[in-house]
């Protein structure tokens, strides 16, 4: 969205000689440029948001940096536009032009700066200034082809101007998560955007106001809006191929599957490891969520100390992958397994890849599963009980959106849905490489009125990696009796030795983290960042 300036309504000392239309047709027609420019305008900031939210999550982090800088920029921009004044229809094709090439480019050179220059944060700045600036400079320039149309008193020209400004907001706003995002993706969508934008500019300057440019100046704006446009279209048609190699130097093995959902990025490679053993991972907007070399050993330990007990209802909060639902399928006195993820796609995977539902023994398809598609936060909320085991399978605290599901009012929900012996795990991440973090899950789970018990193991694809689990008395830390057949990192010896931590990985003196003040990023963002 742009900031319209006051304007004073000076009409420009020398007016086009005439217009292809009358003056109220030519106003509306300027307006509706005015709208598409801000439609792209605030594309081009949303892309820009989106995309760091994906490569290095810390949502509010890349947010307050993004529109910080977008914004000043834009004044910057606004500024410097006083000297396109008397030249108004060349300087509006200017800036159209380069803001269509860089914000069209933006996501594709933002994406290149991540996957091979290890640039991202620097690259992230200029172009945040650079198509900010070319915003904030459209305002006054357009102000000033108003006015030539038919000069008016200021008010009103940034009254009309306004409007079609924050409309034009309005719809590109809505159209970025609804209509580009899914239809065409990041890359795509800002192409198709940047294109528009050029559309925006040869309305205005090679049509409406082509009289007031000499024959020079009328070939050099259709020179610079068709280059602009054949460079989009070109990238346009290279852009599957650069995606490709783009996206998989991100990764150490083949990509064998990839789709972008509503919510994240969702990959899948596939190799050999080093004893010659099939290696299927996972991998969420790029974190790692499992190895399929090693994985049992996650969610054995994550899973059956808490069935230690009553287990006949279970709730897997996250887990769409279906193997923490394996683990407790194991049981055959579960009555029933509710599992809530919020990605349908990462459920349909789990469900239609032959890959993924071997590795979960197709899980997600036994009779006694349920699988919900929602906010495990929300729906906790809705006053749901009568749980015996509650397993809290979600990714990493990296951004505001997971940070909810690791505070104190999270945790206190679960344990308002656990019968009186039920008991609560939840993954809490590496001891080793964010130990902070570790233990402010723990003492944030104490601070819900839940006894608790954190325990670790070995996962070589992550490293050590630990556990919480609770309960309304103190949990004892131990295996289901009998224990299930086909274990095979877990026994009472290996489980007792999980509750022992090292000197230098004993819990520490944190804060809690609740809704309010999410002190898990703080945290995580202290210790191993990934896996």
């Amino acid at each position: 969205m742009t900031a319209v300036l006051p304007v004073a309504a000076e009409p420009p000392a020398a007016p086009p000689a005439r217009l292809p239309v009358g003056p109220r047709l030519g106003r509306i027609v300027l307006l509706f440029a005015a709208f598409v420019c801000a439609a792209c305008g605030l594309v081009y900031e949303l892309a820009l948001l989106t995309l760091g939210s994906y490569l290095v999550g810390d949502t509010v982090r890349q947010a307050s940096l993004v529109l910080s800088v977008f914004v000043f920029s834009m004044g910057m921009g606004a500024l410097a536009s006083k000297r396109l004044r008397h030249r108004p229809v060349l300087g509006f094709a200017a800036i159209e032009a380069a803001l269509a090439l860089t914000g069209g480019l933006s996501v594709l050179a933002l994406y290149a700066a991540f996957a091979w220059l290890d640039l991202y944060q620097p690259a992230l700045l200029v172009v945040s200034f650079v198509v900010g600036a070319l915003v904030g400079a459209e305002i006054p320039v357009l102000m000033t082809l108003l006015q030539q149309i038919r000069p008016q008193e200021a008010g009103t020209a940034v009254a009309d101007l306004s409007a079609a400004d924050y409309v034009g907001a309005l719809v590109g706003g809505l159209a970025f998560p609804f209509l580009l995002l899914p239809r065409f993706g990041q890359l795509r969508g800002a192409l198709v955007v940047g294109m528009v934008n050029a559309a925006a500019a040869a309305l205005v300057a090679g049509w409406l106001f082509r009289p007031a440019l000499g024959p020079g100046a009328r070939r050099a704006v259709a020179a610079a809006l068709a280059g602009v446009v054949l460079v989009l279209a070109g990238v346009g048609l290279v852009a599957d191929r650069f995606e490709v190699s783009a996206r998989q130097a991100l990764f150490d093995d083949p990509i064998v599957h990839r789709q972008q959902s509503a919510y994240q990025e969702i990959v899948l490679t596939e190799s050999l490891s080093l004893t010659g053993q099939r290696d299927l991972r996972l991998f969420l907007d790029g974190d790692l969520q499992f190895s399929s070399v090693d994985e049992y050993r996650y969610h054995e330990a994550l899973v059956h100390p808490a069935m230690a007990g009553r287990h006949e209802r279970v709730l897997v909060l996250g887990g769409g992958d279906g193997l923490a639902a394996r683990e407790v399928l194991r049981y055959p006195d579960v009555r029933s397994l509710t599992l809530v993820e919020l990605d349908p796609a990462v459920v349909r995977l789990a469900r239609d890849d032959a890959r993924v539902a071997d590795l979960n023994s197709r899980s997600l398809d036994d009779p006694r599963v349920e699988v919900v598609t929602a906010d495990a936060f929300g729906w906790l909320r809705e006053d749901r009980g009568g749980f015996d085991v509650i397993v809290a399978d979600f990714p990493d605290p990296e951004s505001s959106a997971t940070a909810k599901l690791y505070s104190q009012e999270f945790y206190a929900m679960a344990a308002s849905a656990l019968t009186p012996s039920g008991r609560l795990v939840v993954q809490a991440g590496s001891p080793a490489f964010a130990r902070q973090a570790f233990w402010c899950i723990d003492a944030t789970v104490a601070a819900a009125g839940l006894d608790r018990v954190a325990y670790h193991v070995d996962v070589p694809s992550f490293g050590d990696w630990g556990f919480v689990l609770a309960g309304r008395g103190p949990p004892v830390l131990e295996l289901p009796r009998p224990v299930p057949e086909g274990l095979r990192s877990l026994d009472g010896p290996a489980l007792a030795a999980a509750a022992v931590f090292p000197p230098d990985r004993q819990r520490l003196d944190v804060d809690v983290s609740t809704l309010t003040s999410p002190r898990i990023l703080d945290y995580q963002r202290a210790g191993w960042r990934g896996y």
